[in-house]
């Protein structure tokens, strides 16, 4: 079993969540497919291993592996999207409009904010830049 599985396996058991092999498959799809992926994507893939498999239980599990930060969400093109988390350092992210495809973006702007914004304490931020990749132009 592939190092991060294991971690996002005791990730599940930590938040006293079931290890179910649909979960770990989903988190495996995320893993593989590193780009922000809706909840009807997740359930058309899902569907060819377990057929059948209802909207329900992937919306519960999407919401599941977010608030337990195996996930992170945001809305694009009108619906929410998932992808695994980047949790080892404090970025933002580029996302193709066509594609889904997501770049990390390293400079953080808040700082420049902060002093413009003369008094304010940002105590959070979540910056996403929306465009076409260079495959998508």
């Amino acid at each position: 079993m592939h190092k991060e599985l294991v971690d996002y396996k005791e990730m599940l058991k930590e938040a006293k969540f079931k290890v179910t092999k649909k979960r770990l498959r989903m988190i495996e799809i995320f893993m593989e497919d590193e780009r922000y992926l809706s909840a009807k994507e997740i359930q058309e893939m899902m569907n060819k291993e377990y057929p059948g498999i209802s909207y329900d239980t992937i919306y519960r599990n999407l919401h599941t592996l977010k608030d337990i930060n195996v996930l992170e969400q945001t809305t694009f093109g009108g619906e929410m999207q998932y992808k695994i988390s980047c949790t080892d350092h404090h970025h933002h992210h580029f996302i193709c409009e066509r594609c889904g495809e997501t770049k990390v973006v390293q400079y953080c702007p808040v700082e420049a904010w902060e002093s413009e914004l003369n008094g304010v304490k940002i105590n959070s931020h979540k910056v996403e830049l929306y465009g076409l990749c260079e495959v998508c132009q």
